[in-house]
């Protein structure tokens, strides 16, 4: 959060925790990974569950986007709606995948940016295209449609979905960034 407002919705505190949400949070607990996403999100066990599923699907083994990609299309998404908190965690999801720091700092440049190769701008362009008006073009989708089979076209879409939906509730409940992450 860049102005450091008071989350309008705090995370939740283990000692708030209730049964419901016992069962949504403690295996992230325990495996370290208990971000302030999760915790804001929580409070909400029931949409927060439903969320969990498609991010779920988004970042995990079922979805057929290679993880650079998708992190391509996260991070743009991410630039376009200027949510902090979902850039900043991206940025390192994005390096482990295999973004460079050049790319990383391409995507919060036009898709004609120099330095992209024409796949990963079609790429770009699919995320501006979602952002502006929640539809891919005929062009961007042909040149994606010339690698991608089905499946991967739609998994463009469900990332860019998915990744709009929770930066508004992010920057709307004005989750507040985790120690260590650095924002734009």
């Amino acid at each position: 959060m860049a102005d450091n407002k008071k989350p309008r919705i705090p995370p939740l505190r283990e000692d708030e925790w209730s049964n419901d949400q016992r069962q949504l949070l403690e295996y992230a607990y325990r495996q370290g990974g208990f971000y302030n996403v999760i915790g804001t999100l929580a409070r909400h066990p029931e949409a927060s569950g439903r969320l969990g599923q498609m991010g779920a699907h988004v970042l995990g083994p079922t979805s057929t986007l290679p993880p650079r990609d998708r992190e391509l299309l996260i991070l743009r998404t991410a630039w376009l709606c200027q949510a902090e908190y979902e850039w900043a965690q991206h940025v390192q999801i994005a390096r482990k995948a295999g973004v460079s720091n050049a790319d990383v700092e391409r995507c919060r440049e036009d898709p004609e940016a120099a330095g992209w190769n024409p796949f990963d701008a079609a790429l770009i362009h699919a995320a501006d295209e979602l952002h502006a008006q929640q539809c891919i073009s005929d062009a961007t989708w042909t040149e994606l449609a010339g690698r991608y089979d089905t499946l991967q076209l739609m998994d463009v879409v469900f990332a860019v979905g998915q990744y709009t939906l929770i930066a508004m509730a992010l920057k709307t409940f004005q989750t507040p960034l985790d120690d260590g992450l650095a924002g734009f």
